[in-house]
């Protein structure tokens, strides 16, 4: 981390406008609160990525709430390629401020130089792939498979620089970091499946009820959260000998459809 860090604010020196990758299921989790420090004065935009995933009315709460602190935020589907176009005219436009800087000291025809942060399993590769329109950035499923920096030049004016390690999450608070784990940005090795599942479903039944009742056809009135997990379990066969429930089965099964999206579009952080 230490090498990271350092290596970040070096070539931090080359860089005009900074481009922060967030998970739009979990806006505050998946900042690494370091970030400011690093990139000072820097402009800055905000992505939320993986917005097909995330509630779309919360989406736009948050990025009400980033407008209200002077910060532009952009809705991505880097997968699907929706909002990249945006996010290219909001590159050029804050560049028109920064260029004249330039102009001034006599500097005509920099390109503007972009460099794209954010903590393991936000897209980071896709998005870069997206802006790029071809395969540029290694793509993997598991969090920091990006592992060298490399220029990736995205229009006729325009280098965006990849970072060569991850800005990794800060655990310390207990409610962001099982909202990291829900979204699969702490690797499923290091977490207990079992645990996560619990408190992921415990939330859902609190926010999104009826999600749960279409997806796996049960009724969850007035029943604690153990109970609508054994339902489900039932639901989808998660049983083993003797008519027990699964547990590891069920908690996958939970987790696995949250993740994909195959439970409806979620978030689990709302803005306060």
């Amino acid at each position: 981390m230490k090498k990271t860090k350092e290596q970040i604010i070096e070539d931090l020196k080359l860089i005009d406008i900074v481009v922060i990758v967030l998970d739009a299921r979990a806006p505050k989790a998946s900042v690494n609160p370091d970030i400011e420090e690093y990139i000072k004065n820097k402009s800055k935009i905000i992505v939320l990525n993986k917005a097909d995933l995330a509630n779309s009315e919360v989406t736009k709460k948050w990025i009400e709430t980033y407008k209200k602190e002077g910060i532009t935020a952009l809705e991505i589907e880097s997968n699907m390629g929706k909002g990249i176009n945006k996010l290219i005219e909001e590159i050029k436009l804050q560049y028109e401020e920064i260029k004249e800087k330039y102009i001034k000291k006599g500097r005509i025809g920099k390109l503007a130089r972009v460099m794209i942060l954010g903590i393991p399993n936000v897209g980071k590769s896709t998005l870069i792939n997206a802006l790029a329109k071809r395969n540029t950035a290694k793509v993997g499923n598991k969090p920091g498979v990006t592992k060298q920096k490399q220029w990736v030049k995205i229009s006729e004016n325009i280098e965006l620089m990849d970072t060569p390690g991850m800005l990794w999450p800060k655990l310390d608070d207990k409610e962001g970091a099982i909202n990291l784990a829900f979204i699969g940005t702490i690797g499923d090795n290091a977490i207990d499946n079992e645990e996560i599942a619990y408190y992921l479903l415990d939330y859902l039944i609190k926010n999104y009820p009826k999600k749960l009742e279409e997806r796996y056809k049960i009724n969850i009135d007035n029943k604690e959260t153990i109970q609508v997990m054994e339902d489900i379990a039932r639901s989808r066969g998660a049983i083993i000998s003797g008519g027990d429930i699964n547990m590891q089965k069920v908690s996958d099964i939970i987790i696995n459809e949250f993740r994909s999206g195959k439970l409806g579009r979620i978030t689990v952080e709302i803005p306060r």
